[in-house]
């Protein structure tokens, strides 16, 4: 790989490994236009200022002889949102935001763009056993997960010219070292020792490491077969919530102990309080199918699930946030 690459989002959870990875291609030059220039980067990676990402930013002077974009900034899900304006303010990033990028690129000669979705655009909840695949019809339920849709869609279009080779992913819920947010949490919960009431939990669900987005973002930043196409991404191993909160607690060398509570117990009491939405991302199943991954690309998450859990478990001991 001899490549100057463009990575959006670089001080981001996922970006900044995939930068820390790129850095260790040598004749690869990154190149990370940031909002906040002081975040810390491998000294290799070339920090340029952009003040936001909306229809009007002018990347001209970011895109000067970079081959490939790997955009995986956006504006995120925000839980809890209750705004008419919503959809509005997901849009003016993530969809308008991204074609001015993706126009500008394709005006400075940019080869490849590789835009990191989310499984949100396929839906929110799987049958158990029947899981999405690249090539269903999306049926995105939330402001966020539509506004990735909207933005896919332009891009495609975009690709059609001829011009520039558009690739998307759609990762499933992102775990590993430095993790926020719901599965921080869960991480908490279970290494306090406290029984929780999860212990009867029957759903299937897809994860995915950091390390194996990393590793096939990597791949489909030059495969010929990548170029236009979809691709979902997970560990390819799918447990219950139950399950998986059993390995975390052998990971953590926790003592929590999981109750076997009914899980319809749970959910119609989630929804009474108003966290229905909590309710179907603990109990609910959402599946993906990753054989069209090694079908066209020759690709399998190199890590299993329990290596990325390991991994995520021991820096959350290791930084204190357990205490």
């Amino acid at each position: 790989m001899s490549k100057k690459i463009l990575v959006t989002g670089a001080s981001g959870f996922l970006g900044k490994s995939l930068v820390q990875r790129l850095c260790s291609f040598p004749d690869v030059s990154v190149l990370a236009p940031l909002r906040n220039i002081d975040v810390t980067l491998p000294a290799s990676v070339n920090k340029t200022y952009i003040p936001g990402i909306d229809e009007v930013t002018d990347w001209t002077e970011c895109l000067v002889d970079v081959e490939t974009i790997v955009h995986s900034a956006a504006r995120v899900h925000v839980m809890q949102e209750d705004s008419s304006r919503s959809l509005e303010r997901f849009r003016a990033v993530n969809v308008k935001g991204t074609l001015r990028l993706a126009n500008q690129a394709i005006q400075a000669g940019v080869k490849r763009f590789v835009f990191i979705s989310s499984i949100k655009v396929n839906g929110e909840v799987t049958p158990a056993g029947q899981p999405f695949s690249a090539d269903d019809l999306p049926l995105p339920v939330d402001a966020y997960g539509v506004s990735k849709y909207e933005a896919e869609q332009q891009l495609l279009e975009l690709s059609n010219s001829g011009l520039i080779e558009v690739v998307i992913i759609r990762p499933v819920l992102i775990y590993g070292p430095g993790v926020g947010a719901n599965f921080q949490q869960m991480m908490n919960w279970l290494s306090k020792g406290i029984p929780l009431p999860f212990g009867a939990i029957s759903n299937k669900r897809s994860f995915v490491s950091l390390e194996n987005v990393v590793d096939l973002v990597i791949s489909c930043i030059d495969h010929p077969q990548a170029a236009n196409e979809v691709f979902l991404v997970s560990d390819g191993e799918d447990i219950s919530t139950t399950e998986l909160m059993r390995r975390l607690i052998v990971c953590l060398g926790a003592k929590t102990r999981l109750l076997p509570v009914p899980s319809i117990v749970l959910s119609g009491l989630a929804h009474l309080i108003g966290r229905g939405p909590q309710a179907q991302r603990i109990f609910g199943s959402l599946q993906v199918d990753i054989s069209k991954n090694h079908k066209l690309l020759g690709w399998s998450p190199p890590h299993s699930l329990d290596d990325g859990l390991k991994a995520a478990t021991k820096q959350f001991l290791e930084s204190g946030n357990n205490e």
